[in-house]
């Protein structure tokens, strides 16, 4: 997820130097001093560039099964920044600070 793999990749928006470009995300797509209304934001969703806005921390769906990548907007099946792609890795953290014996600080 944060980089060891076949592509050398993180998954996680804003980790490491190699990280999706094209999420599938209007707040990321769309510039902030952009004015626009509810149905304009397809000329972002098909712009070439990258997205304007870095989504830091967002995870994305993923790979395929082939260990493949594909980075565009429209490719919601990987590229969508979800909850349900973050729930298990919460899962993961919560129950290392559960299991932890390190004090908390807060």
């Amino acid at each position: 997820m944060l980089g060891e793999n076949p592509m050398k990749m993180s998954y996680l928006v804003g980790h490491g130097t190699h990280y999706p470009n094209y999420i599938h995300h209007r707040g990321s797509s769309i510039p902030v001093n952009a004015t626009t209304g509810c149905k304009d934001g397809f000329k972002w969703f098909h712009s070439p560039h990258p997205n304007p806005n870095v989504a830091f921390g967002a995870l994305v769906g993923g790979p395929f099964l082939n260990e493949t990548f594909n980075d565009f907007r429209n490719n919601s099946m990987q590229a969508e920044p979800t909850t349900y792609n973050s729930a298990l890795f919460v899962a993961i953290l919560s129950g290392l600070v559960a299991a932890s014996t390190v004090p908390f600080s807060f």
